[in-house]
């Protein structure tokens, strides 16, 4: 089973080289125009990922995600979430890697099998990455606004944090 998995992606580049081949195609030259497209893509969209991780990670280092995580520590408990997880929640939709470091904190400090360890994995697999999202797939095609699509994507990331806590609370008690 595993060496049918491990043939896979070459089989399946090998089937297209001969496809291309029996119909007559240059394949050199359509993949390094393909190369050239998304060379022009990364180009266009490096400029807002900067700017975004920039951001993410100054956030992080001058405390300000714990200063906030305090203030709305109140309201997490109302809704049934654990306060220590607001840190997660308020970086997972800018940055994913940032949300890996404070996910693996948390299950560093509480354990995997703990509550809040599973909780915290159970979001960062059930949530996206809104912005770096937004950014890069916005910028490769050039649209500026973006509309109801943020305020979307965050009513979705937040209903998949309350799913989440509450999945775990109900499968792991």
């Amino acid at each position: 089973m595993d060496l049918c998995f491990t043939m896979l992606v070459p089989l399946t580049i090998g089937t297209i080289a001969v496809y291309a081949a029996f119909r007559r195609v240059d394949v050199y030259s359509a993949l390094v125009q393909g190369a050239g497209s998304g060379l022009d893509t990364l180009l266009r969209i490096v400029p807002a990922l900067i700017g975004l991780l920039t951001a993410v990670y100054m956030l992080r280092a001058s405390g300000a995600l714990e200063l906030l995580a305090q203030l709305l520590a109140p309201l997490m408990d109302r809704l049934g979430l654990p306060p220590e997880l607001l840190p997660l929640m308020l970086v997972r939709p800018i940055s994913g890697s940032a949300a890996l470091g404070v996910g693996s904190e948390l299950i560093s400090t509480y354990g995997p099998d703990s509550s809040l360890g599973r909780t915290a994995a159970v979001m960062l697999g059930s949530t996206e990455t809104t912005f770096y999202t937004i950014a890069v797939y916005f910028g490769a095609v050039g649209i500026t606004k973006t509309r109801y699509a943020v305020p979307a994507a965050l009513c979705a990331d937040l209903t998949g944090f309350l799913a989440a806590a509450w999945a775990v609370r109900l499968w792991f008690g």
